[in-house]
């Protein structure tokens, strides 16, 4: 007797259907596997179980795999509690050897139904890493770059940061590594501080005049601190 593999929440393509993408095996009765040559008892598991891939028992048995219901299967798990963009999902695509056509095809209706959607995922980002890293718009700029956001979405996201704004999210990030460079000499202080600053990705300008004016409030002489550091 053949065992059948059926696939719930792939029949009409919506979206709410495609998060149940599970295999389930039903075994019809006892019988011999093709060519296995050991009868396989009722209800016992199949020895093709997902090993990475959802349509390994498919394969195993010489069915051909569908690769748009695979993409969409790998799209709905990298998005399970994680938002991706189209290059990121893409990419992993690619990884998984899935053909151009079927990704394309997958990748483009998830966008229009709202599963990806890079211009929300960057809003989303700048949000996070702003206010809960204290980044400035050059790290940002940076990260959704290598997260494969088009550059005019990106200054789209990062344009709702302005100069003052990130003038005040680096004082706040001083106020708070200050205390831990008291007893130091100053320069050092002052190369710390900064350098804390432009690895989050401030200006230079900007990270002088900021750890310049935290200095001066805690009495230090600042004679001589107007130099680039």
């Amino acid at each position: 007797m053949t065992r059948r593999t059926e696939w719930p929440g792939t029949e009409g393509g919506g979206a709410g259907s495609e998060s149940a993408m599970e295999p389930v095996a039903n075994a019809s009765g006892p019988g011999a596997g093709a060519g296995s040559g050991r009868g396989v008892g009722r209800g016992s598991r199949s020895r093709t179980e997902d090993r990475g891939s959802p349509f390994s028992s498919r394969a195993g048995k010489g069915e051909p795999l569908d690769p748009v219901e695979q993409a969409r299967t790998i799209c709905l798990r990298l998005l399970t509690g994680t938002p991706r963009t189209r290059k990121q999902l893409a990419d992993a695509l690619r990884k998984r050897e899935i053909p151009d056509e079927a990704a394309e095809e997958v990748l483009s209706r998830f966008e229009d139904v709202g599963l990806i959607d890079d211009a929300a995922f960057a809003d989303a980002w700048v949000e996070s890493r702003h206010h809960g890293r204290g980044l400035a718009r050059r790290a940002l700029v940076r990260e959704l770059r290598t997260k494969g956001v088009d550059p005019t979405v990106i200054d789209e996201a990062v344009g709702q940061l302005d100069s003052e704004q990130e003038e005040e999210t680096a004082r706040a990030l001083v106020a708070r590594k200050l205390r831990s460079t008291r007893g130091l000499d100053r320069d050092k202080r002052l190369r710390r501080l900064a350098g804390m600053l432009a690895r989050k990705g401030y200006g230079e300008g900007m990270a002088l005049r900021v750890v310049r004016q935290a200095l001066e409030e805690e009495g230090e002489d600042t004679d001589g601190l107007d130099e680039p550091f």
